[in-house]
């Protein structure tokens, strides 16, 4: 299996917040959500794999290139597209189309028009007067239409209605479908990840918790609930983010420890959404 992304021991030490040793592989024709809670790091990694910031130590290679060894060519293989619209607010889609032709070898002018004309985008508006989904269209529209090898999103679905949303998992879905690209994916919207993900990267307070193919990551939790009061010590002690409320306890309990379970207590498959929940929970009361 080739190796569209590789990243090895990534770290970034501020004075208030380290980012530490992340390391994970993602295949050509594959999505990897990237996820944790907000100032867990997500965007610092993102920021680091599209050469925005410069690591402490570390190393990224996007298709066997490192940003060291050839900026422009490592750069123009990245489509990037964040939460905020990285496009001046005075200008056009005429104006916006002209820059990224003399900006981008590989920018295509009837790709990037075919987008503007299937997403109904204004081209006599300025930028500042879109909407939040047209602006994310746009960004859309301005990455799509390059030869970019893997996608990189950052929120970008954030506050999009559902169609809108819909639309973008359609995208990227078929974005990979080549089996040459790959889309490393940050999102709050956890749904979202359940239907396109491949793979799963969990990261909290800059270090790693959970990685693992999104199926493989489901498989080896059990979503536990019952009364609180008959948990017994051994169970308690397994429990991952234990709620308990007045009808009862939630917990994620590892799959491979389900013999505690005896039978007072219901479990299912959880979805990704409670495994990072339960975790985060957890983290926050060691």
């Amino acid at each position: 299996m080739m190796e569209l992304l590789e990243v090895k021991n990534l770290s970034k030490h501020y004075k208030s917040f380290d980012l530490r040793d992340i390391s994970f592989t993602l295949p050509k024709g594959y999505i990897m959500g990237y996820v944790g809670a907000n100032g867990s790091g997500k965007t610092t990694t993102l920021n680091l794999i599209t050469g925005i910031l410069k690591s402490t130590e570390g190393e990224v290679y996007i298709d066997g290139l490192s940003c060291e060894k050839d900026m422009r060519a490592y750069k123009e293989k990245i489509g990037y597209v964040g939460d905020e619209s990285y496009f001046p607010e005075h200008l056009k889609i005429k104006h916006i189309r002209g820059m990224l032709k003399d900006f981008y070898g590989t920018f295509s002018v009837e790709k990037f028009d075919s987008y503007i004309r299937n997403w109904n985008l204004p081209e006599n508006k300025l930028i500042k007067d879109f909407s939040r989904g047209m602006k994310v269209m746009l960004m859309f529209a301005s990455v799509l239409a390059r030869d970019t090898k893997l996608l990189v999103l950052d929120e970008a679905t954030n506050g999009l209605d559902p169609v809108m949303r819909t639309e973008v998992m359609k995208l990227l879905q078929e974005y990979v479908m080549d089996g040459e690209r790959s889309v490393i994916f940050s999102t709050h919207i956890l749904s979202d990840l359940e239907q396109i993900a491949d793979y799963i990267y969990f990261i909290h307070g800059g270090r790693t918790v959970l990685y693992d193919a999104k199926d493989e990551l489901i498989e080896n939790f059990l979503l536990v609930k019952g009364e609180s009061e008959k948990i017994p010590p051994a169970l308690e002690k397994e429990l991952i983010g234990l709620e308990k409320n007045a009808y009862g306890f939630e917990a994620i309990l590892p799959s491979d420890k389900a013999e505690l379970l005896g039978s007072a207590f219901l479990f299912e498959k959880p979805t990704i959404d409670q495994i990072v929940i339960h975790y985060i929970k957890n983290k926050g009361e060691q």
